[in-house]
């Protein structure tokens, strides 16, 4: 495989998925099925939304000595990605998610990271290359912070786009922020970047950007606030653009946001000025909620480039 323009340092999991009627209460068990185990973490999602998109694209994590580490790096491959920097922990399991899916598409996720968990900084070393020379960066965080922060860094210094999708929701400090080229909060993760209390998926916009001020306040860059059905809202100092949802109906959300960085990766290493790779991106994520599962969902280039949004 040729230099990727794309390396996505990030989280690998088996997704061990369920559908339910609703969720349940604390204490409660209720039914539920189609069972799957499927590949998916958000960064392994990331980078196969990116391949499947017609990407370079790079893949550095770690996954543990057994079946579902093979899976996982078997579905890279499928998706384009080029996976020989994932590295194997011989002493810890493969990640897992436990993912429930209610009758209205929305999902609860319990994360086990495993091999992700043991991903230290120091092991970031045979994929330093790879990461120096790409053009466009992809990180989450669902590997240790410390080893976000030295990716971070390394690809910063090195002149590449860095995307921080900061996902899971949990405190980080400014300096990440600030190595950021974009941030790509949903609401939820929005609202603890802000400090404040996350109230669901109905936030006004104003408030929506009142918090994105709040973390540009914070180092950032340019706020870019994943809005789910509203579409997507870019905030930076120098002021505000917005971009609409497809309306489709939503089978399954677990991987959108995920189709949503990778699209907007390649796009960006395509030469898409911001406002195509943004819709570019809208589109990619609104295709993925109509079908189940994680990198299952993830749709093909030729289904972006036939879609309007």
């Amino acid at each position: 495989m040729s230099e990727p323009g794309i390396v996505v340092v990030g989280s690998l999991n088996a997704d061990l998925t369920v559908r339910v009627p609703r969720f349940p209460a604390p204490g409660e068990t209720i039914s539920g099925d189609g069972f799957a185990i499927v590949a998916g973490g958000k960064g392994a999602n990331q980078a196969a939304a990116a391949g499947r998109l017609g990407g370079r694209v790079a893949m550095i994590g770690q996954v543990g000595a057994d079946a579902n580490g093979t899976l996982l790096r078997d579905a890279l491959n499928a998706s384009g990605v080029d996976a020989r920097l994932v590295a194997v922990d011989e002493a810890a399991a493969t990640g897992v998610a436990v993912i429930t899916i209610d009758a209205n598409g929305e999902n609860e996720i319990v994360l086990a990271a495993g091999a992700n968990g043991t991903y230290a900084p120091e092991r970031l070393a045979p994929a330093l290359g790879a990461l120096r020379a790409a053009r466009v960066v992809l990180l989450q965080l669902e590997i240790p912070l410390a080893t976000v922060m030295r990716a971070a860094a390394e690809a910063r210094s090195a002149g590449a786009v860095v995307v921080l999708d900061p996902a899971p929701a949990v405190p980080i400090p400014d300096q990440l922020l600030a190595l950021a080229d974009y941030v790509t909060p949903n609401e939820r993760e929005l609202a603890i970047l802000a400090g404040r209390q996350p109230t669901g998926d109905d936030t006004t916009l104003d408030d929506v950007d009142a918090m994105a001020r709040t973390v540009l306040e914070r180092r950032a860059q340019r706020v870019l606030v994943k809005l789910g059905a509203r579409g997507a809202r870019l905030v930076t100092l120098d002021g505000l653009q917005s971009w609409p949802a497809r309306h489709v109906h939503a089978v399954d959300t677990t991987a959108a946001g995920d189709a949503f960085n990778g699209a907007l990766a390649v796009a960006l290493t395509e030469g898409a000025t911001l406002d195509q790779a943004v819709r570019f991106a809208t589109i990619a994520a609104s295709i993925s909620v109509t079908r189940a599962g994680a990198q299952p969902s993830l749709p093909s280039r030729t289904e972006v480039d036939a879609t309007d949004v």
